[in-house]
């Protein structure tokens, strides 16, 4: 009787399982965006490039409770880069695979679409953290920005909470507009909510009439939860960069607006199959 020894057993051919599905799908997912120089640099270096012309030259400043104006600034620009991250991986390009029928092609293969959900999403954090890292890095080395671990620690977690709870408002542009108009749209969308935030300049140098709006954005109140991680309150009033509320307050109106979105996107998809059907 002749044995064959590389016949394997029925397991061996069994599929990665979800989790290594999804690893592969964020692999391919990094790898393609890494060779779009375009995309790395307006995305992911952009928010370095302006940290360094506008948050360096604070380098000297020290607030009375000890927290440099670096380290503040570090948390404006890298909220403007995670909004930027979220909108556009999520919204621009998302919706040019949808117009290319690239979703549609996914929909007849066995991949669950939520590991392409899931793919764009862990993209998002890896580039987020990227971003993140290097902002940091710029300014602890440049700019003795004498960052707290602990609350250097925490802030990173706000902020990669926000590229979670950014990234549906992304996609919800980019299933309810037309994909030719979705750039466009998040352009218009992303540069007055970082302005109007106070991610660009402090909210106590805005109008008042800005100021009065700043509250019903959800960027502001992700900036609230970002900067009170960073520095105590006294600190984030001299810098500023708050007008009040409670941290309850922002979290709410933050993953609140990420559920929303998320609602508006499934709501979105689901158009999309049923016309497809229709």
């Amino acid at each position: 009787m002749t044995t064959l020894d590389h016949v394997r057993s029925p397991e061996a051919y069994a599929g990665p399982g979800p989790f290594g599905v999804l690893a592969a799908q964020v692999r391919a997912e990094v790898l393609r965006y890494r060779r779009l120089p375009e995309y790395v640099v307006g995305v992911v270096v952009l928010p370095v490039i302006l940290f360094a012309m506008f948050g360096l030259p604070n380098a000297e400043r020290t607030l009375p409770g000890g927290t440099s104006v670096v380290a503040l600034l570090f948390v404006s620009f890298a909220c403007y880069g995670i909004v930027s991250q979220a909108l556009f991986t999520f919204g621009a390009d998302l919706a040019e695979e949808r117009q290319q029928g690239w979703l549609r092609r996914l929909r007849a293969t066995p991949m669950p679409m939520s590991v392409y959900f899931g793919g764009k999403l862990a993209l998002s954090l890896v580039w987020s953290l990227v971003t993140i890292t290097g902002i940091a890095l710029l300014a602890q080395l440049a700019g003795n920005a004498g960052f707290s671990p602990a609350r250097l620690a925490t802030t990173v977690g706000v902020l990669l909470l926000g590229t979670v709870c950014f990234s549906p408002m992304g996609s919800a542009i980019a299933y309810w507009a037309r994909p030719r108009a979705a750039t466009t749209i998040v352009n218009l969308v992303f540069l007055p909510l970082s302005f109007l935030s106070g991610f660009f300049f402090p909210l106590s140098q805005l109008p008042d009439v800005l100021q009065g709006i700043a509250p019903w954005l959800p960027t502001y109140h992700f900036g609230q939860l970002a900067w009170g991680a960073m520095a105590p309150a006294d600190d984030i009033s001299l810098f500023g960069a708050t007008t009040g509320g409670s941290t309850w307050l922002h979290v709410v109106v933050v993953v609140g607006w990420g559920v929303a979105c998320t609602v508006l996107t499934a709501l979105g998809y689901r158009r999309d199959l049923d016309r497809e059907r229709s």
